[in-house]
């Protein structure tokens, strides 16, 4: 399984390299008040896709600090445990917490 995901990849990889070179010709970009940009089409195309990239991860940041500050205010488990065996009264042990589906991990699938 591992040598074909590692012929896979060598396709996609061969199959952009043909791409590139197939490519080589210059494209013009224009842009606002008679502005414009030569450059080989393959390097047009990697800009887009790096602006693509750029701006995909700014328009996710609102959400991943929404998400870190929500994580923060969680109560840590560590401190609880310490708290409970530091009390007098708490000769006996204690019982588990039962465990929702929402406490476990997601699961990831890796892919290529």
């Amino acid at each position: 399984m591992k040598y074909l995901l590692w012929l896979l990849k060598a396709a996609i990889f061969f199959t952009l390299f043909a791409f590139a070179l197939n490519n080589q010709h210059d494209a013009t970009v224009y842009f606002f008040f008679g502005t414009n940009w030569r450059a080989p089409l393959v390097l047009v195309v990697l800009a887009a896709f790096a602006g693509g990239l750029v701006v995909g991860a700014l328009g996710m940041l609102p959400g991943w600090w929404k998400h870190r500050a929500a994580a923060a205010q969680l109560p840590s488990t560590a401190t609880d445990t310490s708290t409970a065996a530091a009390s007098p009264a708490a000769t006996a042990p204690a019982a588990p917490t039962p465990i929702s589906a929402t406490d476990l991990p997601a699961v990831r699938q890796h892919g290529l």
